[in-house]
């Protein structure tokens, strides 16, 4: 056998009512995995879903009790670390991992002890486990990251002899291959590991999803006009997707484009943020020009139809490790703002298909963000140049399917050297 069967992905939550980033990688390579006659399965914690045992599009999900390793923890201050960036650990998920038959690879896509667990099964089974880091390993802004350490700070941690005894700070270095979603962490990944396999691998998209939708509907159920001009944003409702800024600058883009809506969607991450957007919005006196929906399952039509119900999408993110909601706007054949950060740097083309705007500037400063809202407000044709360019480089390079194909190479490469 010249390649791994049987593949294990192992993220941190697999959610379907909070949908990301990682568990949109994850399903749509297990789909395809599938389809190309590997077997794929999904095996995570019960971090925001206690179904044990599930299903996503054909593929099975089996889910283990976990904990977090502090005392004094609150349960609201649980449910933060659910939703993100949450230090767990799982003695149940450790132990069904060195009983699983048969598993050739394990795809890991988290670290901490988590990760550490993964490591630890990897080794004592004598089979390789292969990274993706799917961002907020590097270039996190120090406000945002004490956003993640919040809930834990007046608790105390007795959990680190648990990371300790699986190795948790040695997931990496052990790793058959650590992958990249972000250009910046490929970068900063081959410059720490010089002798490692580190692969830039980007996320994809489903063109012919996202290609068709039903905007005018959508807009009728969430009671927006259909001659405003509508600028979406997806993503979740948290510090580091910075949605606040298209709410400050609002009031301007208004006095240019008096017919300017704002859609904001996703889950909420952070319900502090989310209460500073509503709260910043009625002192403003915009709120009626604002819609916030709390998300959408990744397979509801509504979120294709969110996106064909807009002019514009806008991702004003303080830091972005690679974007893959701009692979979906481009779908959907919309022009694209987006900020000059992370990942988002090697994406997009500036002026050629997407408009670059520095975060933080002030709203009627050339770079920021209210001038190329109203740009594209103000130029039809330099929507469409810009939508067409955007979709093209989608259909060309980003197609899961050629994801996929990348991603079995590296699974027989990692395969291939390691003692079985």
């Amino acid at each position: 056998m010249d390649r791994p069967v049987h593949i294990t992905h192992v993220p941190r939550r697999f959610v379907i009512h909070e949908w990301g980033g990682t568990e949109t990688f994850v399903s749509e390579v297990s789909i395809r995995l599938k389809q190309r006659g590997l077997v794929p399965s999904i095996h995570t914690t019960k971090a925001l879903d206690p179904t044990r045992d599930g299903s996503y599009r054909g593929i099975p999900i089996r889910r283990y009790s976990y904990s977090y390793p502090y005392l004094g923890l609150t349960e609201s201050d649980r449910q933060q670390l659910d939703r993100k960036a949450g230090n767990l650990f799982s003695w149940s998920l450790l132990l069904a991992l060195l009983r699983l038959k048969p598993v050739d690879l394990f795809h890991l896509h988290t670290g901490k002890r988590l990760g550490g667990i993964v490591r630890f099964c990897a080794l004592r089974k004598r089979i390789p486990y292969v990274v993706s880091l799917h961002g907020g390993y590097l270039a996190v802004p120090t406000a945002e990251r004490e956003t993640w350490t919040d809930p834990t700070r007046h608790a105390v941690e007795w959990g680190k002899i648990l990371g300790m005894l699986v190795g948790s700070r040695r997931v990496l270095d052990d790793a058959s291959a650590i992958i990249c979603v972000g250009k910046d962490e490929y970068d900063a990944m081959r410059t720490r590991y010089p002798d490692k396999k580190v692969v830039h691998l980007p996320n994809g998209v489903d063109l012919e999803r996202f290609g068709q939708g039903q905007g005018d509907s959508f807009r009728g159920l969430y009671g927006i006009p259909l001659d405003r001009f509508l600028y979406v944003t997806v993503g979740r409702i948290d510090v580091q997707k910075n949605q606040l800024a298209v709410i400050e600058h609002l009031p301007t883009l208004l006095e240019k484009v008096p017919q300017a809506h704002v859609l904001l969607v996703g889950p909420v991450t952070n319900s502090g943020y989310r209460d500073k957007i509503v709260a910043l919005a009625e002192k403003l006196g915009v709120s009626d020009r604002v819609t916030m929906l709390h998300g959408f399952a990744y397979d509801d039509t509504a979120l294709v139809d969110a996106y064909h119900a807009a002019d514009c999408f806008v991702l004003p993110s303080l830091h972005e490790p690679f974007g893959m909601v701009v692979l979906e706007a481009w779908a959907s054949r919309l022009p694209v703002v987006a900020a000059k950060v992370g990942g988002l740097q090697a994406l997009i083309d500036d002026h050629v298909d997407g408009l670059f705007i520095e975060p933080g500037v002030s709203a009627d400063d050339p770079g920021g963000l209210a001038t190329a809202m109203v740009a594209l407000a103000q130029d039809s044709s330099l929507c469409a140049r810009l939508a067409n360019a955007g979709y093209r480089k989608a259909q060309q390079r980003y197609s899961w399917d050629h994801i996929t194909d990348e991603l079995i190479d590296i699974y027989r490469g990692a395969y291939a050297h390691t003692v079985h």
